[in-house]
């Protein structure tokens, strides 16, 4: 059986990357997916392959640094599905400095999309999981169990050189999953955090400058530099980073009925580190 039937999940930032595998392995598992990426194109086509394969996905463009995209999120998931059961806090990105030269305009935009986006998303998902399982229990005694999970990453948990705007966005987000694992446990709502380490996507590729992102006007090149590729692969035990469909693998736990008991935790995916 299916794992996910009759469930709706919200994914951000899940146009490629982790977040696309993560939708991928929930859609094969029954998941009604909605795609959130900024990027609509990749979005449409992440959706396009889901439905070609037999699942259920919609594709929502959505900058998640913008509190009028995110209720658009909201509304569209519930127009189209009727609820919400997982929000998966994925979207995100780098943009390294060292601490002496980092700009306020890189603090911060860090601490947008790492840690207010995911204030935000779940704040509009409230009256569909806080306070439908609220009638529920009402009506029934109990609720349906409903997820949210939020990536973090290493940085946040250990520190990085050159990134402490996203180590302190990633280190955020952990407090806010263990509190509200603690006011939202009642309601039967888990919430809890994947940690990445080195997973082979466009943040930790090599700096060439072919791979950026725009944000309000500004580029911004993603990867890090190949020498500190290579350093983070040689303390890693397994010898290599880990796969987008790997890291889907621990999203997916915190998303089945098999973490129904698990909430407040943080896993760090790190191939052994």
């Amino acid at each position: 059986m299916s794992v996910l039937t009759n469930k709706v999940a919200i994914i951000t930032g899940s146009g490629r990357g982790i977040g696309a595998a993560a939708a991928r392995l929930f859609a094969q598992q029954g998941a009604r997916v909605v795609i959130s990426d900024i990027d609509s194109a990749v979005a449409q086509e992440t959706a396009a392959s889901i439905q070609a394969d037999g699942g259920t996905a919609l594709a929502v463009p959505c900058d998640v640094t913008r509190a009028d995209d995110i209720k658009a999120l909201v509304a569209a998931t519930v127009d189209a599905y009727g609820q919400v059961d997982i929000l998966v806090n994925n979207a995100g990105y780098t943009w390294d400095n060292v601490f002496h030269k980092m700009t306020e305009e890189q603090w911060e935009a860090m601490l947008a999309v790492h840690l207010r986006a995911p204030f935000r998303l779940i704040q509009a998902t409230v009256p569909y999981m806080r306070e439908r399982a609220k009638q529920e229990i009402e009506q029934h005694g109990q609720a349906q169990p409903r997820k949210i999970i939020n990536i973090s990453s290493t940085t946040g948990t250990r520190g990085k050189a050159g990134q402490a705007n996203y180590a302190a966005g990633k280190a955020g987000i952990i407090g806010l999953t263990r509190t509200l694992a603690k006011e939202w446990g009642s309601f039967n709502i888990q919430v809890n955090a994947v940690a990445f380490g080195m997973i082979d996507t466009r943040l930790t590729q090599p700096k060439d400058g072919e791979r950026f992102t725009e944000r309000d006007g500004t580029r911004v090149n993603l990867g890090i530099p190949q020498t500190m590729r290579e350093t983070a692969m040689n303390t890693i035990p397994m010898g290599r980073p880990g796969t987008v469909d790997e890291a889907a693998g621990a999203i997916f736990f915190f998303a089945s009925p098999y973490s129904n008991y698990v909430s407040g935790q943080v896993l760090e995916v790190t191939g052994g580190l």
